[in-house]
């Protein structure tokens, strides 16, 4: 394992520029034009939420560790990547990603466990076979060239909280909106550290009974996000900004010192921001409809 992520896999074959993501996606949908065609799905930010939604309630079903649920939902927009949606059992696929991610956070799951949980939380998944788990975890490796040990931005949170005397709220805030980031591209675009700083901001420039409010909304329910779209916008707005003296000026002080690329973390802030105000048009509905029908068309 790379305790460096600059010498990690993940740096060197898993991050690339939104020009690479694009060219990635185009050639996939260029390939499988006939079935992108027969069964169109909703916005594809909507789809990573649906997505990211479903892993969490399983991990919320099966007590699963954060990191681990983290480490899932990589593997998921790597595999993705890679191979097109509407030919596989996204369910498998998700079953198959949290129990090879529980054996790579050392918290491993057995395989009829997997497979139980699973069927009680998708009734569309289809497999009464563990094996099938087992077949499907080979080609996810075999996919993601076995290139699966990852670095989270969560350390760097934890290492920069005393750094930048960021209170518990606010800690806890940037922790929800780093859950957040992965419904977005951030993991395949962004050093762990620049995901962190972005969350960090977020939770610093907001107002402290605004923080207070938004934390709570984060923990109603594993579907909500961490903040609306406007008041991520009105916190966006405000970027270099020091609405608090002493924190934001703390905060702003450091980033000027360190090597952080500022290009990077306002992108990284408009990519979370985009994701909020997708969030307020998401349809779970209409999701599940999309992947129910191709999965049928598939089974015929």
């Amino acid at each position: 394992m790379a305790s460096n992520y600059w010498d990690s896999s993940q740096a060197k074959y898993w991050t690339f520029t939104r020009a690479d993501l694009a060219t990635s996606r185009d050639d996939l949908a260029k390939t499988n034009q006939a079935l992108h065609t027969k069964h169109p799905l909703p916005d594809t930010r909507h789809l990573a939420i649906y997505l990211q939604n479903q892993l969490s309630k399983l991990a919320k079903r099966m007590s699963l560790r954060q990191q681990a649920l983290a480490t899932a939902q990589v593997y998921m927009k790597r595999f993705f990547l890679r191979v097109e949606i509407r030919k596989t059992n996204p369910y498998l696929i998700m079953a198959t990603a949290v129990y090879l991610a529980c054996k790579m956070e050392e918290c491993p799951q057995h395989i009829r466990l997997m497979l139980g949980e699973a069927a009680r939380q998708w009734p569309e998944l289809g497999i009464t076979e563990s094996s099938k788990i087992g077949e499907c975890e080979f080609a996810l490796i075999s996919t993601l060239s076995s290139r699966l040990i990852l670095h989270h931005p969560y350390r760097a949170l934890l290492d920069l909280q005393g750094t930048l005397g960021l209170t518990q709220e606010e800690v806890t805030l940037a922790h929800s909106m780093l859950n957040d980031s992965y419904a977005t591209d951030l993991p395949l675009l962004y050093p762990p550290h620049v995901i962190a700083i972005t969350a960090i901001y977020l939770a610093v420039v907001l107002r402290p009974a605004q923080a207070a409010g938004l934390a709570a909304h984060s923990s109603s329910a594993a579907s909500s996000p961490a903040m609306s779209g406007s008041v991520a916008q009105k916190a966006f707005s405000s970027f270099g900004f020091r609405q608090d003296p002493n924190k934001m000026g703390k905060l702003i002080d450091w980033l000027a010192e360190s090597k952080v690329e500022m290009e990077s973390v306002v992108d990284a802030t408009q990519e979370l921001i985009s994701l909020y105000d997708c969030w307020e048009t998401y349809s779970e509905r209409a999701c599940k409809e999309g992947i129910t029908k191709f999965m049928k068309d598939g089974a015929k």
